[in-house]
């Protein structure tokens, strides 16, 4: 592994982040606003000395303004002279990538601002995509029904719902939006994206010691807005606005349904990002690139 980096002229990096998303306009650079994205390649460029050349990172999941991470992914390709600028030596011995990555990591701990971290640095291996490799994204969205109002002290990471919430009932109706769908209905389209994806996970629990409601959302990728949508129509099935059934009937019309309310960014978190083993990572990146469509349902007449 050593030779083969030595020899490369750009090394992949995979970084580990997190981040309270509270003064963040969301995850990618945009000009004139501060971002997740834009803060992390501001670092690594100046750390790197790459001037007008800064690298650009890919993600496994961008994320909209306010939300939070503590298990996002991205990767990077830095040219491999670059990470001289890691050390003063004028040693003429190839660089090693991976025994400089500690030094880097320490540098960009005190070159970013308190509000996002790069926890783990590692040469990433062969055929890692932080986007297209991933396995599943998982998140978590908390809500507290208290009927005085959440904790100020997490009020930038917890939604205060002011009915109270009936956990039977957001478990009965997220039961129905399981599977492999088209969730048109709850996604802000993008042109020339699909919005067909397989939710394998959606369940809430009440947590014993503070009370909070959390919402555990798992799928092998989410469209826009797809989880905050998903949790503000369960809301009102939870605080009995709406049937248990609404959800899923909503669903299955796969148009943007206005009725759906979206719920705010700071209660949701990225937890964690699942890749299959190094093997297997092309593979994967290769088979998540491919345009998903539906089967046709078997009541639909064959085609002509």
């Amino acid at each position: 592994m050593t030779e083969r980096i030595m020899m490369a002229d750009v090394v992949r990096l995979r970084l580990d982040i997190a981040y309270d998303g509270t003064a963040f306009s969301g995850w990618a650079a945009q000009p004139g606003r501060r971002t997740v994205q834009g803060e992390i390649e501001g670092a690594l460029g100046m750390i790197l000395r790459l001037g007008d050349a800064a690298p650009t990172l890919t993600v496994a999941g961008r994320t909209d303004a306010g939300v939070h991470a503590r298990g996002q992914v991205a990767h990077v390709d830095v040219p491999v002279p670059a990470f001289g600028a890691l050390t003063r030596s004028t040693d003429s011995t190839p660089l090693d990538v991976a025994e400089s990555l500690p030094g880097l990591l320490r540098r960009l701990g005190g070159v970013l601002e308190a509000d996002v971290r790069v926890q783990g640095l590692s040469v990433a291996p062969d055929g890692f995509d932080a986007r297209f490799s991933a396995l599943s994204r998982r998140y978590a969205y908390r809500v507290s029904d208290a009927a005085g109002g959440a904790d100020p002290l997490r009020r930038g990471h917890v939604l205060w719902h002011p009915r109270p919430l009936d956990l039977d009932r957001l478990n009965a109706a997220a039961s129905r939006l399981l599977g492999e769908h088209d969730f048109a209905a709850f996604c802000k389209r993008r042109e020339g994206a699909t919005t067909i994806r397989e939710l394998q996970r959606l369940d809430w629990a009440r947590d014993p010691g503070d009370g909070l409601l959390v919402a555990t959302v798992l799928a092998d990728a989410f469209c826009h807005s797809m989880v905050r949508a998903l949790v503000g129509a369960l809301l009102w099935v939870g605080d009995g606005r709406r049937e248990v059934e609404w959800p899923g009937e909503v669903l299955t019309r796969a148009v943007r349904d206005s009725a759906v309310t979206v719920a705010p960014a700071h209660g949701l978190c990225l937890e964690e990002v699942r890749y299959p083993p190094a093997g297997e990572l092309a593979r994967r990146a290769a088979l998540t690139r491919r345009v998903r469509t539906l089967p046709p349902s078997p009541s639909a007449p064959d085609s002509p």
